[in-house]
């Protein structure tokens, strides 16, 4: 053994922390006889003992308590330069990786993009959409760096920031029997079939979230995850349909249709930024969340 290398001084810190060489042999996916050799060599080239062997396993000597702390050390270095560079591509530019709801990413992202992107020539990102639903989790499990969803109440498990609001407005075709009011309750519109879209959770789900303000469920017969598809099809009377008023607004004079306020509490919804505690100490991070979120 030339020199003291990454391998060996994990291996090292397994049989010091399990007190065994069989142990820290399962740890590593070896068979003792590898383990043993190992630590030996360690020994002998550092001139020092560093394990005291006994019946009931082993324990560090002074010498290899002071080993242990540095290795330790070393190795946790080693995995938060590791963690660092996945920040960056294979040709070593910076790399965000950034998951968003379709709404977030047509009404927000288009802009902001622009804007950190013209000023940061040397990071990419990678936009992931992804329901709402799923995205804290896929946050906290670091499954991405930065996340944009829509709920009543910042979700655990990840750090939320405030981030913007829109409105969802009702779509009905021109001449629709509805199409003379300006504004109406989600209630008043029960009569006709709804173009609905209920990803990752259920019909029943989502009439628990709006239950209170209406006294019965809406005749769902077409689901229509696409915003432009869904509004085709409301131009072509299969229905109306709930969708984001600014993302209706690019529809609605070329398919002569009309977007009627819901005065529904539930058709205001609040967006958030977040973050897991490791993606948020990044530094290309933090410039991407100060453009995003501006008084944080």
């Amino acid at each position: 053994m030339k020199k003291l290398d990454f391998v060996t001084l994990e291996i090292f810190i397994a049989t010091v922390e399990e007190k065994s060489l069989s142990k820290a042999a399962e740890r590593e996916n070896l068979v003792t006889s590898a383990v043993s050799k190992r630590i030996t060599e360690l020994e002998n080239h550092l001139g020092k003992a560093l394990l005291s062997r006994h019946g009931r396993g082993v324990e560090p000597t002074q010498a290899g308590v002071l080993l242990y702390q540095h290795a330790k050390s070393l190795i946790r270095n080693l995995r938060l330069t590791e963690d660092l560079l996945f920040e960056f591509d294979s040709d070593g530019t910076a790399k965000i990786r950034l998951l968003a709801n379709p709404s977030a990413i047509l009404q927000f992202l288009p802009q902001q993009m622009a804007q950190f992107l013209n000023t940061h020539d040397k990071t990419s990102i990678d936009l992931v959409e992804c329901h709402s639903f799923d995205i804290p989790r896929l946050i906290a499990d670091d499954n991405g760096d930065i996340g944009i969803y829509h709920a009543d109440q910042p979700a655990t498990g990840v750090i939320s920031y405030l981030y913007k609001k829109d409105r969802v407005g009702l779509i009905v075709p021109n001449g629709h029997p509805l199409s003379q009011k300006r504004s109406l309750y989600m209630e008043e519109a029960l009569d006709y079939d709804l173009l609905g879209y209920f990803p990752r959770h259920s019909l029943e789900s989502f009439l628990s979230y709006i239950g209170p303000s209406i006294s019965r469920p809406p005749n769902v017969k077409l689901q229509v995850s696409n915003f432009e598809t869904r509004c085709r099809m409301i131009r072509e009377g299969l229905g109306i349909g709930v969708v984001p008023e600014a993302i209706a607004a690019n529809y609605l004079q070329q398919m002569g249709l009309q977007c009627l306020t819901l005065l529904d509490s539930w058709a205001e919804r609040q967006f958030y930024v977040c973050v897991n505690h490791e993606s948020e100490k990044k530094p290309i991070i933090q410039k991407l969340l100060s453009l995003m979120l501006p008084s944080v």
